[in-house]
Formats: structure tokens, C-alpha cells, sequence
């Protein structure tokens, strides 16, 4: 699925309806295979990329044939995580995302949960950093009710969006 179109990042920023026109492509043109070929789905704020990040979604990639990140609006952080955040705006933010070659497509939401974009898409494995139970996990129950699985991807000690504002704030 990485062709030259899909591997230039501002073409792997999608709205909603036009990932589901894709995946519905990708699904079709690829049924006698479908098994082996899973759709993956992380979403985060990702306001400061650091290594956990990239950890997280190379290994979420690994995990299927595409890998969707699901990316929280700037008006969904504020809610979020307060009026200081996000430092970079949602345009930068699904720029630098779409620009590593792990991720297919970059999709932003304006919810304060995936839970809509998730029921959209229906991906095969819902993936999360490993601070979460599986229990909190926003979409779980969904994705297990028609055979998709949910996986946690352990984090990297010490490395945060929080302690990287810290450490810039001296």
C-alpha cells in the first residue's frame, strides 16, 4: 500500500470520510488476503514527538499492514490537558506525524475520546502506550466485539510529553 502518493506526507492527511473511502479500497482490493493484512489504530495528542512516541508507533506498525493515527484537534487537547497545551498546532503536529514512514494516514479528531473515529473505521488492532489498562482503553469493547484485538505497547522510562515541557521549562 505505500506507493510514491502515499509516502508524501500531506497526502496521508485525511479527513474522516476520505480514510473511510480508502479503507474501504484497501478492504476490497484486498480480500483473498485480508487476514494477513490488518489496519492498526493509535490516537494521541502528540504535542512534542519524543522517543517513546516513535517507539510506540513503529511497533504499532510492525503490528499490520497500515498503521492509522488518530490525532486529537487542538480544541480536543485544550479540553484535555489545559489551556497551555497544545505548543504546536494540529496542522504541525499531523505534518511531523505523516512525514514517518510507519504511519499510512493521519486523521484529526475534534471528540475528547476516538470512540467515533474508531466505530468508523472499525480497525483490526487498537493499539495504546502501556500507561493504560486495558479497561480504560476507549474503544476496547467495540473492537473485540467483531474479533479485533487490543494491544498495549510498553513505554519508555522517563520519556513524556510532561517531563520534556519540564525539562524545556528548566
Amino acid at each position: 500500500m505505500n506507493t510514491y502518493f502515499n509516502t508524501m506526507p500531506h497526502l496521508k492527511i485525511v479527513t474522516q470520510e476520505e480514510l473511510k473511502e480508502r479503507l474501504a479500497f484497501f478492504r476490497n482490493a484486498n480480500k483473498p488476503v485480508l487476514d494477513s493484512l490488518k489496519i492498526v489504530f493509535t490516537n494521541g495528542c502528540f504535542d512534542l514527538l519524543h522517543r517513546g512516541h516513535v517507539e510506540t508507533l513503529t511497533k504499532a506498525r510492525d503490528m499490520g499492514a497500515l498503521l492509522i493515527v488518530g490525532l486529537n484537534s487542538d480544541e480536543s487537547v485544550r479540553r484535555l490537558k489545559g489551556d497551555s497545551r497544545p505548543i504546536s498546532n494540529q496542522e504541525n503536529r499531523a505534518m511531523v506525524l505523516s512525514a514517518f514512514s510507519c504511519v499510512d494516514y493521519v486523521v484529526i479528531f475534534d471528540e475528547d475520546t476516538p470512540l467515533n473515529l474508531i466505530k468508523a473505521i472499525k480497525p483490526d488492532i487498537l493499539v495504546k502506550g502501556g500507561d493504560y489498562k486495558h479497561s480504560d482503553i476507549v474503544g476496547a469493547d467495540f473492537v473485540e466485539s467483531y474479533g479485533g484485538k487490543v494491544e498495549t505497547i510498553p513505554l519508555v522510562q522517563g520519556e513524556s510529553t510532561s517531563n520534556l515541557v519540564k525539562r524545556i521549562k528548566g
